[in-house]
């Protein structure tokens, strides 16, 4: 059985809502939105081009300023709202405030994003298959590499993957909260973090690991510079699926019990375990092998196919390091389009099936365009960028940092503390009031210049 976390009004009817039904159900959602190919792949390139591990420290510290206080903050909102992004902000605002724009920005950055990382998944699913099937092997760079951009070059199998991808997620979605996205990230993730561990054992053993340990572990506090803190920042904000109205979707479904600072305080350091995993997956085998590991964006489909090529078994890893990549992709997609969804399903009074199949059909047609941008559409630009950068950019630097420095000001001073205090307190059980102001100070004055000055940066405003 379901728990029931609250209703919502369809037709002028109220309807019961699906919801998580266990602490571990939570957990493992809420990890599996903030666990995506931005520890697997984003991750290990960033650290590997900022310096290793003095980066590592820094984006620590910008995690616990940035990306906790905000995701606390977005999970508290919708658990308080029990509803959708839209409506939470909607019902929690003084009337005649359009503080709801902050999640209808939510959505579109949500959709957006699905629409190219869709893609982005899709590779790495095709890599399963092309692993399996000993297309891979090669420990030239340059053979992967023409590998891959044979892939991403042929329209017809980008489209394939990606409605493949989409019809994974639309089914798993169909199934609802509890029976979908409950269910299988519960499996999905504990299967993550054993491939991780394996694949992990299987790198420290090479010879010459030590120095991929290294540089992963010992900081070199020289190599960071301004550039490279607020890359860090940035990273603490985007990959704990902030700013897009993920937080506030999955929050809506925590039961009214669930202790959210620590549960978001595990996820965060259960997300930096899953990065920090990946780091030790790959740095040991890249410098084994002689490879760069300042090999950037090409680390996932270029490198590590030539790294894994280079040693025994080496195609049995490779297929385990892609699934691995697909389970991380699947949790984070679970988690985006579960925000459109749940908008479609509540705002306008249809069916959860509508509503999924609904979006599935809009993100065929605009995640085709993203898909296409390698191929077919690679000579169409907008402001110079094909569609799967224009798409990437708008979201990353203008949807989801306005977005969270929003929801950082409506939090600060338009709902205040004691709002803040009653909702995180549950009703007055927990004691934590030292902690929550903290929290407060940190909402108010710290996440929102922090985001603003990234979001600036990104812009090349500064």
């Amino acid at each position: 059985m379901s728990q029931n976390v609250g209703s919502v009004r369809q037709g002028g009817v109220a309807k019961s809502r699906d919801g998580f039904t266990s602490s571990f159900g939570v957990l493992a959602a809420t990890l599996g939105s903030a666990v995506g190919l931005g520890n697997i792949w984003k991750f290990p390139y960033l650290t590997g081009t900022n310096g290793g591990a003095g980066f590592l420290v820094v984006y620590v510290l910008a995690t616990l300023l940035v990306g906790l206080p905000v995701m606390i903050a977005e999970i508290m909102l919708g658990r308080k709202a029990k509803s959708d992004a839209v409506s939470a902000l909607k019902t929690l605002a003084p009337a005649g405030q359009p503080w709801w724009l902050i999640s209808a920005f939510g959505v579109l950055a949500a959709f957006l994003i699905m629409a190219f990382y869709s893609e982005v998944a899709a590779w790495v699913f095709a890599y399963v298959f092309k692993s399996l099937g000993g297309g891979l092997l090669s420990s030239d760079p340059k053979v992967t590499s023409q590998a891959f951009n044979a892939l991403i070059s042929d329209p017809l199998q980008s489209l394939l993957w990606q409605w493949l991808v989409l019809l994974l997620i639309g089914g798993i979605l169909l199934m609802g909260v509890s029976k979908g996205i409950e269910a299988v990230t519960k499996k999905l993730m504990p299967l993550l973090f054993l491939l991780l561990l394996v694949i992990g054992a299987r790198s420290l053993m090479l010879p010459g690991a030590a120095k991929g340990l290294d540089f992963l572990f010992t900081p070199d506090f020289s190599k960071i510079s301004g550039a490279v803190v607020l890359t860090a920042v940035g990273l603490a904000f985007f990959k704990l699926s902030i700013g897009m109205g993920t937080m506030i979707t999955y929050g809506s479904y925590f039961r009214d019990d669930q202790n959210i600072p620590v549960t978001t305080f595990r996820v965060m350091c259960a997300d930096l375990f899953v990065s920090i995993l990946a780091g030790i997956a790959i740095f040991p085998a890249v410098f084994a092998f002689g490879f760069e590991p300042a090999a950037g964006p090409s680390l996932l489909f270029i490198t590590i196919p030539a790294v894994f090529a280079s040693m025994p078994l080496g195609n049995v890893f490779m297929v385990a390091f892609f699934v691995l990549a697909a389970i991380a992709a699947t949790g984070a997609m679970l988690s985006i389009l579960e925000v459109p969804v749940s908008v479609f399903s509540e705002r306008f009074g249809i069916s959860r099936v509508k509503a999924t199949l609904i979006n599935l059909l809009l993100l065929a047609l605009v995640g085709a365009g993203c898909a296409l941008s390698n191929s077919t559409l690679s000579g169409f630009k907008l402001f110079g960028m094909t569609l799967f950068d224009l798409f990437d950019f708008v979201t990353s630097n203008l949807l989801m940092p306005m977005g969270g420095i929003f929801l950082c000001l409506f939090v600060g001073w338009v709902w205040g503390f004691e709002r803040l205090k009653q909702a995180l307190s549950n009703q007055g059980a927990l004691r934590n009031e030292g902690l929550l102001k903290a929290l407060f100070f940190v909402l108010r004055y710290v996440s929102p210049l922090l985001i603003l000055v990234v979001m600036l940066k990104g812009l090349g405003a500064i």
